[in-house]
């Protein structure tokens, strides 16, 4: 027979189980409202990247260049920005687009996230 003393049990309290989940819950609540305003920004820098890299571009006059991002930007539904916030620059014969803007995520109450982007065609 078996008669040693028993091990002091081990284990997860209900109070750690709670904390957690509430820890994993909130975790989660911030990444999905976090995830849409970074495929915004990768939908942008590919659109920069894919204007910088068209042949018919690189001799375009930047009204042309804010066109083409107008056009592409409706297909995307990108309203993060507007063809007015693109800064257009010459490097030595290649074309860099790039904008700078703020997203303000509200989280809870007057909890808010505050992200700022740079997409660039570099």
């Amino acid at each position: 027979m078996n008669t040693a003393m028993p091990s002091k049990q081990r284990g997860l309290t209900f109070s750690g189980f709670l904390f957690g989940a509430v820890t994993l819950i909130f975790a989660s609540i911030i990444g999905l409202k976090l995830i849409p305003a970074y495929i915004q920004d990768s939908t942008i820098k590919n659109v920069f990247i894919s204007i910088a890299n068209d042949p018919e571009m690189q001799k375009a006059s930047p009204r042309d260049i804010r066109m083409a991002f107008i056009k592409r930007a409706s297909i995307d539904d990108i309203r993060a920005i507007t063809a007015e916030d693109i800064d257009i620059a010459k490097d030595g014969d290649r074309l860099v687009l790039s904008a700078s803007y703020p997203v303000k995520i509200p989280l809870v109450a007057n909890i808010s996230l505050y992200l700022e982007f740079n997409p660039s065609s570099d």
